[in-house]
């Protein structure tokens, strides 16, 4: 046990070993652990450990000429949360007196208590400040210089360490935030979402301004029938639904249909929802379809920076395939004539352009609709010649974006 000033740092630990020695995303463990905490104890725990992944690697550097021997994994953790913490302004005593609690309170950690107590006292705020920006893991980085060059992977990465923004889609006026060009609004310093104006009003859902962008692509027609395939969390169901279309929107997972579900209520829209596996869906054609494809997700490492250090890159083929399945199983559920708007919230080419490519290859009678993607507030230099590429660190003075890629597909008719 620790004491309550010393429990969200714990927390946090225990958080930091799930992700790095378990192989879990955060957005898989957090809800369990962290339940039936307060919700300001919530917030701070969760702050702390989405920090700590933040700043990992330059923790790492400040630590590097202190640790002559590798700690544990455990007590690794314990030291990169106490710098991350003291570096960003946290009161130096109080974090060193936690983290030894922490080490003391772990029979296979309490060893090196003293450890943990001899570095955080060295620790230099001032060199904290003159490292480079965190880089992304080995495995990562060298996958993005190949693809983008070394130049944008140093743009995205200090995107990734500022870290994000809230963005939310409105469904009618919203007077709060900064409106961005492409008609999301941004918030700095929000608080407790659900206690924002509007909220329980439904004017509005938080969305990411990129993740806005594929319902806005597709611009289906009102009364169109339009399938959401892969949906949840529901942001473009919501779109699409605002739009005036038929929306009939599937997933896989039933807790998750429940949260769309609930936003759709809150916001006084409407769709059909259905919970099933894409790949065995079956329906009559629909005018439209939009996939927001399964994919890795290194779009929105600003947001969960602890993504790279819960994968190492091993799985990711399994998912690229899938996306080949789920292309081809959309386009046997659209009308001849329609269009398809593919999306992934990822940073690599093998789940965005490549895809494209091999989808044209496997279906002859495709068409790409570039014109589709000209929208307010897209720069032409993000349009390439499959679709239209979103980086974190565009809109860098505004505060980023999740990386993206989105194309529009037409299917010809015979």
């Amino acid at each position: 046990m620790v004491s309550d000033a010393a429990r969200p740092r714990k927390l946090a630990v225990d958080l930091m070993g799930e992700v790095i020695e378990g192989g879990r995303l955060l957005s898989e463990v957090m809800p369990r652990r962290l339940e039936k905490l307060p919700p300001e104890e919530r917030a701070r725990t969760q702050r702390l450990v989405l920090e700590a992944f933040r700043g990992m690697d330059r923790a790492d550097r400040l630590l590097g000429p202190f640790l002559k021997k590798r700690p544990s994994v455990r007590v690794l953790n314990i030291l990169r949360l106490g710098v991350v913490e003291i570096c960003s302004g946290g009161a130096a005593h109080g974090v060193v007196n936690a983290c030894v609690e922490i080490a003391k309170a772990n029979v296979e950690t309490q060893r090196q208590a003293g450890l943990v107590n001899a570095v955080l006292r060295k620790v230099d705020v001032a060199k904290w400040q003159d490292l480079p920006v965190p880089r992304l893991p080995k495995w990562l980085r060298k996958v993005l210089v190949a693809d983008f060059g070394k130049e944008a992977v140093a743009a995205i990465e200090a995107a990734h360490f500022a870290g994000a923004p809230l963005d939310v889609t409105p469904k009618g006026d919203v007077a709060f935030g900064e409106a961005l060009p492409t008609g999301s609004r941004r918030l700095r310093d929000y608080g407790q979402v659900s206690a924002l104006p509007g909220f329980d009003a439904g004017d509005w859902w938080v969305q990411d301004a990129a993740a806005a962008l594929p319902a806005k692509v597709l611009a289906p027609a009102k009364g169109a029938r339009v399938l959401d395939l892969c949906a949840a969390p529901g942001g473009k169901t919501m779109q699409l639904a605002a739009m005036g279309a038929e929306v009939t929107a599937v997933d896989i997972s039933r807790s998750r249909m429940a949260r769309v579900e609930e936003n759709l209520n809150r916001c006084g829209l409407s769709a059909n929802l259905v919970v099933s596996d894409a790949l065995e869906y079956e329906a009559e054609p629909f005018d439209a379809v939009l996939l927001d494809a399964p994919c890795t997700a290194t779009g929105t490492i600003r947001r969960h920076p602890d993504l790279p250090y819960a994968k190492d890159g091993s799985d990711f083929p399994a998912l690229f395939e899938l996306q080949e399945y789920l292309i081809d199983r959309a386009l046997g559920l659209l009308k001849p004539g329609g269009r398809l708007v593919f999306c992934t919230c990822s940073l690599l080419i093998d789940e965005g352009e490549e895809q494209v490519r091999d989808a044209m290859l496997r279906h002859p009678e495709l068409e790409l609709d570039l014109d589709a993607l000209d929208l307010p507030g897209v720069e032409p230099d993000w349009i390439g010649p499959e679709g239209l590429r979103l980086r974190p660190d565009f809109w860098a003075d505004r505060g980023g974006m999740d990386g993206f890629f989105i194309t529009a597909f037409r299917a010809t008719v015979s």
